[in-house]
């Protein structure tokens, strides 16, 4: 031990030692900036993630908005008479007496304002189970969950209720409005003419609209007892509020839409989340642009899909696109075209994640009727749905700039591209060149956009027709 110390000390103080005295204070220093450099970025990487999630994942709201809405009708329930059944109007259903030995919400919700097909399992069987945050806005909650043993996506919206000088008492105020239609006293044939005119505004004066309407009556009378109470009247009015579930109803019949499994209020649950196809999503929100171009292409290759698994995802995304063009219930807009929006299932069949930006024709047309411009940029919906400035008259043209297909083909370059086999990428990107420069004017689409996306379709379907991932 002592030989040690002696040893230190002719280190410390023997005279060749003193450029090592010289550097270590620098080396220190260095190292100190280094350990807290990674302390800081730790440190800030947690404050993002948390804040953004904090931020974003707010389904605690959603139910807690269900709780209080519920507590409306219980003095509604009390003030007026609860009548018998007529054909004629929409009616306060009976409400049978509360069972013991459930919560304070589910007794309430007995007596509430709001109905749907899962409000039972949802608030007094707790059936409904809440997983993993994946809303990437805070006015729509998206999570997964689980109910009745199968992978569910659950979603609803507190646009009303995310004030930052709001206090905990905001909730019901927004029920209130959310809720305030239909009044008591309409008749079913009043809320027909309501959704009706709801439909034409949103979906344009199309003749399939009255089916549309017959699907809401049947989706209200989730029950099946042949009868529209009040509480689900107002339940399913709500929801059509929601541009994704208006959306799902018009696309119910469509493959790659997910389908709608439930509702309660204005909260529903769709099939199971989808698998995406971009590797930066499962980043929080606020880093995601920082990914570099390079490195998500790089990426995509790395943990996307095998290149034939991607082909086919493609193919059932120009097919989408073939099912929002001229469908039974009007034409449809994708105006946010990103990877992120891509999904697929287990059998990589492809799924639209998010239809939140897909939108009617006759509400972007609505959106951009006579509106002042001064460039083509301020007429814009949604993130890329774009038309063209009149500059002379200062007003907005009708017609987009780019149809769903020519934005879809961009997408699809750097999706389809890196790793597509050798003999297969030259037409390939050419097929993708021609379809990206498809104009959103009218008489063009009409006379190119089958044609393109026909060829698409067949030159991927041959390379994997014969193959394990057909």
């Amino acid at each position: 031990m002592r030989r040690l110390r002696r040893l230190a000390h002719l280190v410390l103080f023997c005279p060749f030692s003193k450029g090592l005295q010289g550097r270590l204070p620098g080396l220190r220093v260095k190292y100190v900036f280094l350990v807290w450099l990674g302390v800081f970025a730790g440190s800030w990487l947690a404050y993002v993630h948390y804040s953004s999630y904090a931020e974003l994942c707010r389904g605690h709201i959603c139910q807690v908005v269900i709780a209080l809405a519920t507590k409306g009708l219980g003095t509604m329930a009390t003030v007026t008479h609860i009548q018998e059944f007529t054909p004629h109007l929409l009616q306060t259903p009976r409400l049978p007496p509360p069972r013991p030995h459930l919560p304070a919400q589910c007794d309430q919700y007995r007596k509430g304002i709001i109905s749907g097909s899962i409000c039972q399992d949802l608030c007094n069987l707790r059936q409904v189970e809440w997983r993993t945050c994946l809303s990437s806005v805070p006015g729509q909650q998206v999570y997964s969950g689980l109910w009745q043993g199968k992978e569910v996506t659950i979603k609803c919206g507190i646009e009303e209720s995310l004030d930052s000088k709001a206090g905990a008492d905001t909730a019901p105020r927004r029920e209130l409005v959310l809720f305030d239609k239909p009044t008591r006293g309409t008749s079913i044939k009043e809320f027909q003419e309501m959704t009706l005119s709801f439909l034409k505004a949103n979906l344009g004066d199309l003749p399939s609209l009255p089916a549309l309407v017959g699907q809401v009556l049947l989706m209200a009378d989730f029950n099946k007892d042949h009868r529209v109470s009040l509480a689900e009247a107002k339940s399913v009015w709500a929801l059509l509020q929601r541009n994704e579930f208006l959306l799902l109803l018009s696309l119910q019949e469509k493959e790659h839409a997910s389908r709608l499994l439930g509702y309660c209020g204005d909260l529903y649950i769709t099939e199971g989340v989808p698998h995406s196809s971009w590797p930066g999503a499962a980043l929080p929100p606020l880093l995601r642009p920082l990914l570099p171009p390079a490195l998500h292409r790089a990426l995509q290759q790395w943990l996307g899909p095998a290149w034939p698994w991607r082909a086919k995802i493609a193919i059932g995304l120009l097919e989408f696109v073939e099912e929002l063009f001229h469908g039974a219930y009007g034409t449809f807009y994708m105006c946010e075209t990103t990877l992120a929006n891509v999904g697929y299932t287990a059998k990589y069949d492809f799924r639209m994640a998010d239809l939140q930006q897909v939108a009617p024709e006759a509400a972007v047309r609505r959106f951009l009727r006579g509106r002042h411009c001064e460039h083509s940029a301020d007429c814009t919906y949604g993130r890329d749905c774009r038309a063209p400035c009149d500059t002379l008259l200062r007003q907005c043209k009708g017609d987009l700039v780019q149809p769903n297909l020519a934005k879809v083909c961009e997408l699809l370059r750097d999706y389809l591209l890196p790793g597509a086999p050798a003999g297969l990428r030259t037409e390939l990107g050419k097929q993708l060149r021609t379809c990206t420069t498809l104009s959103g004017l009218a008489s063009q689409v009409e006379a190119h956009h089958s044609l393109v996306l026909s060829h698409l379709k067949t030159l991927l379907w041959k390379q994997i027709s014969n193959t394990k991932y057909a």
